[in-house]
């Protein structure tokens, strides 16, 4: 991030803390497509996802004054914004993960390739990933967008570390088999 933004950064979230709304309303038209799109990856629905960065929005302004580092803002609202997706996915109480199972771990993570994709084969992925089980989209997610490893995942989803790599397995095969049966 360059220097000059994270002045404007440290600036709005000084104002912010002091009740500016305008400075609110500045930092929301700032992050908010960054915040969507996180969301619209881990919700699988456009309602939901607006529904989550809303929510994601409205924690971050009223625990402004718990967030330390100003220069930090956009990291801290990302993890928010993360955090809301999976305790809503949890408060649907949909069985993402079935820890009673065996996990079929692979030996190496097999790599998804460096291709360029076309805006269709793009589509074509978002969609599929839109029609995995929540659990593989979340984990998905979590490693493949937003850069967590697997360790990480398992301590956010308070899963095992092994579980977060068969389920990212899975949502890779998934996602293959339905862009094979779309061709």
């Amino acid at each position: 991030m360059e220097p000059a933004q994270q002045s404007i950064h440290k600036y709005l979230v000084v104002r912010c803390k002091e009740g500016d709304r305008r400075a609110q309303n500045e930092l929301y038209r700032m992050f908010a497509n960054a915040m969507f799109n996180i969301c619209r990856r881990m919700m699988g629905n456009e309602e939901d996802a607006r529904d989550a960065m809303q929510e994601s929005f409205i924690d971050a302004f009223t625990k402004m004054h718990k967030l330390r580092e100003e220069i930090t803002f956009s990291a801290w609202m990302k993890r928010i914004t993360v955090n809301n997706c999976i305790n809503t996915l949890r408060k649907r109480k949909l069985d993402a993960f079935n820890l009673s199972e065996e996990f079929d771990i692979p030996d190496k993570d097999e790599s998804w390739g460096n291709d360029d994709f076309t805006e269709n084969e793009a589509k074509k992925i978002m969609n599929a990933i839109d029609h995995i089980s929540p659990g593989c989209r979340t984990v998905l997610n979590l490693y493949l967008f937003e850069g967590y490893d697997h360790k990480e995942i398992g301590q956010i989803l308070s899963i095992t570390e092994a579980a977060s790599k068969s389920q990212y397995s899975k949502a890779k095969a998934r996602i293959r088999k339905l862009i094979n049966q779309e061709e």
